[in-house]
């Protein structure tokens, strides 16, 4: 790895920390509602205010996602999407958009199918800046880490509220580029209120780390935006903009996405 270029997370993250700048990172499963459909969406929600973008590798049981995101992998699947597909709408995204962040979220039995080496290398030549796999724990997070510390991409730990003093301290330790903080004990999904001790799991883990904190699972409306990242640097959207898409097939996805983004910034 060339240490000389800069992680595109590293460098967006150290700029708006340092302009008190909250950053908005929305997430779309590659496939839905169809490929071609889910890269102009991408396109779209960085065009409008979208700071770096998650991207879903759909997967047959996502354990941390809840209905939202268990429907949008499910119709992927059944439009024949897998690893190889995300990584050439990444291509196609990165394309279209040099400088922001792309963060690829899957489960590690499709990447170890892959090959987790050619992934880590394919997904680096895809623009891929960093990936957040979910049911990789803190103890077994270390042989990923290393080969993708060696291709450039942040490898990025979800902590949760069920998280041990001493789970955040391992996942911290291993961390790059942010720390994801899982706002409920649950799976992810649209939610009317935001946890009242998100804001102490929050200043728990800044004990542990200088990197920025992102929080998701739950963020939903401009005022949940703009209440969590009171004390955190950043937040995911997910469901709710998903929801928007699907409860909406009269408009194109990617302008209802873009919508419900310049609706939250």
């Amino acid at each position: 790895m060339n240490n000389s270029i800069k992680n595109r997370i590293d460098l967006l993250l150290s700029k708006s920390v340092a302009e008190g700048r909250p950053v908005l990172s929305p997430f779309i499963t590659i496939g839905y509602p169809d490929k071609q459909k889910s890269i102009d969406m991408g396109i779209s929600i960085l065009n409008s205010g979208g700071d770096m973008l998650e991207l879903g590798v759909p997967f047959s049981d996502p354990l941390a996602d809840g209905p939202t995101i268990q429907k949008t992998s499910f119709v992927a699947i059944q439009n024949g999407i897998n690893l190889s597909n995300c990584l050439n709408a990444a291509t196609a995204i990165r394309d279209s958009n040099p400088t922001a962040p792309l963060i690829l979220m899957g489960y590690l039995n499709p990447f170890l199918h892959y090959g987790f080496e050619q992934f880590a290398s394919d997904a680096s030549k895809s623009g891929i800046d960093g990936v957040i796999i979910p049911d990789v724990p803190a103890e077994e997070a270390r042989p990923y880490l290393e080969i993708c510390d060696s291709n450039n991409i942040h490898f990025i730990p979800l902590l949760a509220p069920t998280s041990t003093d001493s789970r955040i301290e391992q996942s911290c330790k291993n961390a790059r580029g942010f720390v994801y903080c899982v706002s409920v004990t649950g799976t992810t999904g649209a939610r009317s209120n935001i946890s009242k001790n998100l804001e102490l799991l929050v200043s728990k883990i800044r004990k542990y780390t200088e990197l920025p904190i992102l929080v998701g699972f739950g963020v939903s409306t401009k005022k949940h935006f703009q209440d969590v990242t009171r004390f955190a640097d950043g937040a995911i959207i997910a469901s709710a903009m998903l929801d928007a898409v699907a409860s909406d097939l009269t408009t194109d996805a990617a302008i209802t996405a873009s919508n419900f983004i310049k609706g939250i910034k």
